[in-house]
């Protein structure tokens, strides 16, 4: 049974069809990438993942049990799925340890004391050793993403979902951030990662899936996808985008 399933979610606003039977497996330890041009459709699908947007038709499972029926509580499923966006969102007037502590605290009621060294060791795991006291205008911008991934796991996920994350990063930046998902990988964490960096897809993706025509268009393996796309707009889009 996969760790994630679509099956034929439509996601419409309005009169404007953003994703259109749409239909994905993710298996558990797989990190899945998602590419194609801005407006495909790859944010709105994490975003109906993590049900901060409600499908119009479809389903959507985490193991084997549909989350997007009508009436389930989203905390239930967002303590499951963490979502990391390309704008950090971290509270400013908070250092970068609060602002990782803020779930947990709200949600399972644990105190600083009790969450402390846990939340330190994930700071050191992820090169911020040291920074946990700074606050995020003190933090550069891969430091402040990352901090943005630690305050994510701090809630133990059993999926990760990654909008674009490098968007918003200067290029020398950005690679400290892959580095990230690289260790998360290497853990077995589930992920599926919308990105725009095909060098990371090709060389850490499990499967890499193209979207277009609000659909995923084609998937396969980053071997065969990008040696050997069959389909047209594939061809195209990689055309353009390995340039």
């Amino acid at each position: 049974m996969a760790k994630l399933e679509l099956r034929n979610v439509v996601k419409t606003f309005g009169d404007d069809t953003v994703c259109d039977g749409v239909n994905l497996e993710v298996e558990t330890g797989q990190l899945v990438c998602l590419i194609g041009a801005s407006g495909s459709g790859k944010s709105t699908l994490l975003r109906c993942i993590n049900l901060l947007e409600s499908i119009d038709e479809g389903e959507i499972f985490l193991d084997g049990e549909d989350i997007a029926v009508p009436g389930l509580d989203p905390k239930y499923v967002r303590r499951r799925i963490g979502i990391v966006f390309q704008a950090y969102n971290l509270f400013p007037h908070m250092t970068a340890a609060d602002n990782v502590m803020l779930a947990p605290r709200r949600v399972y009621r644990r105190s600083r004391d009790e969450l402390r060294d846990e939340v330190s060791a994930l700071f050191q795991r992820f090169g911020l050793d040291g920074h946990m006291d700074h606050y995020p205008d003190q933090l550069s911008g891969g430091q402040q993403q990352r901090v943005a991934i630690v305050r994510a796991l701090a809630m133990k996920p059993e999926l990760m979902l990654f909008d674009e994350i490098t968007s918003a990063l200067d290029p020398q930046l950005v690679g400290e951030v892959l580095d990230v998902l690289r260790l998360l990988k290497d853990s077995g964490m589930t992920m599926v990662l919308a990105t725009h960096e095909m060098a990371f897809a090709r060389e850490a993706a499990d499967k890499v899936c193209f979207l277009d025509s609000k659909r995923i268009l084609e998937e396969a393996p980053p071997t065969t996808l990008f040696s050997a796309p069959r389909h047209p707009a594939t061809q195209a889009f990689l055309a353009r985008a390995l340039k």
